[in-house]
């Protein structure tokens, strides 16, 4: 993976409905929720309230500016819950086995596949999932943008299937996530 990611500094927040996306994915107080390849965190600073001061979110990124970005943002608002970290995701995620309930991965995969780091990003992924745990994956859809990226590094639900059954990830369910995106949630097999 390069320095500055591909799309550092873009975010698909403002496309979707946060409330929606956290009431499908079943974010709740108590729970740990890995925000992977976070950017300046906007998902996470979102997922603050919903896990509560019980709860934890772990931000992980690459690229330093804007985990340094995130940090001064979290210190201005005062948000005990997130913890973020700069590493190359598709190397290590700074997180025990097992101790995930909760991975985000929101419009990054099609960028991840680009790059040829999805294979060991999805693994760590892996390892990090608690046995019940759920990955949730937002993508653009396989049509023209703008916004998002081009059309031949979009994935489809079934490409994004197709990418996550070798690590025994199983499917539960696919939504609309506004006009642009679309939502996939998957369980630990």
């Amino acid at each position: 993976m390069t320095e500055k990611p591909i799309a550092a500094g873009k975010s698909s927040f403002s496309l979707i409905d946060s409330r929606k996306l956290y009431s499908e994915i079943g974010l709740e107080r108590n729970i740990t929720m890995l925000d992977v390849a976070c950017g300046i965190g906007a998902y996470a600073m979102a997922a603050s309230p919903y896990v509560g001061l019980s709860g934890k979110i772990v931000a992980v990124d690459l690229w330093e500016d804007g985990i340094n970005r995130l940090k001064n943002e979290i210190q201005t608002r005062k948000l005990d819950n997130i913890f973020p970290r700069v590493a190359d995701v598709s190397r290590h995620i700074p997180m025990a086995d097992h101790s995930v309930d909760i991975c985000l991965m929101a419009a990054v995969l099609h960028d991840l596949v680009q790059d040829n780091t999805d294979q060991g990003t999805l693994k760590e992924i892996a390892r990090t999932l608690k046995p019940d745990g759920r990955l949730a994956v937002i993508e653009f859809k396989k049509k023209d943008g703008p916004p998002g990226p081009p059309m031949k590094i979009r994935i489809s639900p079934k490409g994004l299937e197709a990418y996550l059954q070798p690590f025994k990830l199983r499917p539960a369910k696919t939504m609309d996530m506004g006009e642009h995106l679309y939502l996939s949630i998957y369980y630990r097999s």
